[in-house]
């Protein structure tokens, strides 16, 4: 509507410039019709694109290297949490040998209680935050739908482990005498078991959809330059290997052990060369 009276004035406007010029010229005397320049209607968006183009991505350096300390975290929680299991052992498997383990020694018991994961395993967030930071102007679309994957599927997984709910039955049932009562307090530990982060639900659709997101984002980072080829290559092959160990080790447990044991060595590989690039990223940007 405003471009139809913006003409229609101009239309008008020469009217009466041709009206004047005719009455006003003297007899014999050509009249010489003034030329009007186009009127063009771009209102500012040339300009406006042309800076669009030329804009950089914005850098977040402090984020990257928090990122990157997340992940040597992360790195030395893999490395802690092998040493236990290698020289302490997993946990007993009945709630009673679970009971005596934390009355024996509360601290060794909480760590062979993955008490670790409890603490280390928020920095997920932490570090899914900085890969979609340095992933999006990569491809938007897949780095947003994995940090929500990883996102959801860590905060499912946290919600599983039972170190700090089974160390309070613990102090109940060895104060206990009652047989009643002992019997409640076991009953109530085998609950926790069987919910917690190694036979729960939670932590199965938690730990898929973790997986899940990290293998995604490492597909992604292959068309990054802000991560080299042996970072995104690493990351598919270890994370794939932990879905697949998920998915198949619930049918069957000796292949997803072995699985395991191979992507679970990976990780050592992977966090290293994943600290690398994001230190990178922190010391100097990387347009994409």
């Amino acid at each position: 509507m405003v471009q139809t009276l913006h003409q229609t004035a101009i239309a008008g406007k020469g009217f009466v410039m041709k009206q004047f010029s005719q009455e006003s010229a003297p007899a014999g005397v050509p009249v010489t019709r003034p030329k009007m320049s186009p009127v063009t209607h771009n209102h500012g968006m040339n300009s406006a694109s042309g800076a669009d183009t030329k804009r950089e991505p914005r850098a977040w350096p402090n984020l990257y290297a928090m990122s990157g300390i997340a992940t040597l975290i992360l790195l030395l929680y893999s490395l802690v949490t092998m040493v236990v299991m290698l020289t302490l052992g997993l946990p007993p498997e009945t709630t009673e040998g679970v009971f005596a383990m934390l009355q024996a020694n509360k601290f060794v018991g909480l760590l062979r209680l993955d008490l670790l994961t409890v603490c280390c395993m928020p920095l997920y967030y932490l570090l899914f935050l900085g890969l979609y930071t340095a992933l999006k102007n990569a491809h938007h679309d897949y780095a947003a739908l994995a940090t929500l994957l990883g996102c959801a599927g860590l905060t499912l997984f946290l919600a599983t482990p039972s170190a700090l709910s089974l160390a309070p039955l613990s102090d109940k049932f060895a104060a206990a005498t009652d047989a009643a009562q002992r019997a409640q307090l076991l009953a109530a530990g085998e609950a926790l078991i069987a919910s917690d982060m190694w036979r729960g639900t939670g932590a199965l659709i938690g730990g898929v959809l973790l997986q899940t997101a990290t293998t995604l984002i490492s597909i992604v980072m292959l068309s990054s330059k802000a991560f080299t080829k042996a970072t995104a290559y690493v990351g598919i092959v270890t994370h794939g290997l932990d879905l697949l160990h998920m998915l198949v080790g619930f049918f069957l447990p000796e292949l997803g052990a072995m699985l395991l044991m191979v992507g679970g060595t990976l990780y050592l590989v992977w966090f290293p060369l994943l600290a690398r690039d994001l230190f990178r990223l922190s010391q100097r940007p990387t347009k994409e």
